[in-house]
């Protein structure tokens, strides 16, 4: 990392409340979680008493079972962010450059930016046309945040290949691909993978993710991954969530069927863009993003600001929860 850019730096706006009043639209995480998760947490605090084992074959090995990859192509990291910084820590020089989709998530650029490397934004659905040469890496969000749409896997195949015989680095965040059938571009040679455990099993507190890769790059990640990072309870969970198919087939059918329907329903009042992603985009036209946020924070419900996105100016952003929390949502929104 480059201490000058450090210097230069500033955070990234997230979504979240810590209201346990309100209902929380603003952030992406499943309301529900795995069952069996308090249990096996609470049966590895006693093991939390000595270091781990830095292999971590259990959770390794679930992990490539997750995405159909092998144990030894999985790097753990705590969270999915700590992997993206990994792999462009070790890729990413200061003087290059990296391709960033926008609008999308804006740590990307910030840790393109930290290492001293300049970000050349691109708009999201033009990514995959984009020329990689010259750049050392290039950055896919898939489903893309906040706009939730899904590359075509053939498409992002193709330019995973163009990537590769440009010698570029294509890193793909996969935090929202488990909410889909899509197939993981995990192992693909030229290509890091980075997964979230956040997400889809709605544990954003536990910080656990992993990245998956080949060749030098994995050596590199491996090399350069910081000894014991994961903690013992959140492997031991992160190993029996990724392993709970049918929470997972239950949670894709349940987003699904209520992004439709809330998508429906709010088309009433907005401009709803398409998404394969647990949350919905929406366009609120004339009306002022600030006050409707506060208005609906008023009455209990807290909905993104999407305008901290690079590109959007009219916009929200809200998560697909349960059906009745859903409902609640939609009676609020239909009256801003």
């Amino acid at each position: 990392m480059e201490p000058d850019a450090v210097r230069d730096a500033a955070r990234v706006p997230h979504g979240g409340s810590d209201d346990p009043d309100v209902l929380d639209f603003s952030a992406n995480v499943n309301p529900r979680t795995p069952p069996g998760v308090r249990e096996v947490y609470e049966d590895a605090l006693g093991d939390a008493a000595r270091y781990p084992n830095d292999d971590y074959p259990d959770y390794r090995a679930a992990a490539a079972d997750y995405v159909d990859s092998s144990p030894e192509r999985v790097v753990p990291t705590p969270g999915g962010l700590a992997g993206i910084r990994l792999a462009v820590e070790t890729r990413v020089e200061p003087g290059d450059s990296a391709l960033v989709p926008y609008p999308s998530f804006g740590e990307y650029a910030r840790e393109v930016d930290l290492q001293g490397a300049d970000p050349v934004f691109v708009p999201h659905d033009e990514l995959l046309d984009a020329d990689p040469s010259e750049h050392a890496m290039a950055v896919a969000c898939n489903p893309n945040n906040p706009t939730g749409d899904l590359y075509d896997g053939d498409a992002l195949r193709e330019f995973a290949a163009r990537c590769r015989e440009s010698g570029t680095e294509l890193l793909v965040d996969e935090a929202f691909l488990g909410f889909t059938d899509a197939a993981s571009l995990a192992g693909t040679p030229g290509v890091v993978a980075a997964r979230s455990l956040t997400k889809l099993f709605g544990l954003p507190g536990l910080r656990a993710g992993f990245l998956v890769a080949t060749g030098d790059r994995l050596e590199d990640l491996k090399t350069a991954r910081r000894a014991w990072n994961l903690g013992t309870p959140a492997a031991a969970v992160g190993a029996h969530a990724m392993r709970q198919r049918e929470f997972v087939a239950d949670t894709r059918e349940r987003v699904a069927a209520e992004r439709d329907r809330m998508a429906d329903a709010l088309a009433a009042n907005f401009d709803v863009q398409d998404s394969d992603a647990p949350f919905l985009l929406l366009d609120v036209g004339d009306r002022d993003v600030d006050a409707l946020c506060e208005t609906t924070e008023s009455r209990g419900v807290a909905v993104r600001d999407a305008t901290t996105f690079r590109g959007l100016d009219s916009h929200v952003r809200v998560a697909v929860r349960t059906p009745a929390e859903n409902d609640r949502l939609l009676e609020v929104l239909g009256d801003v």
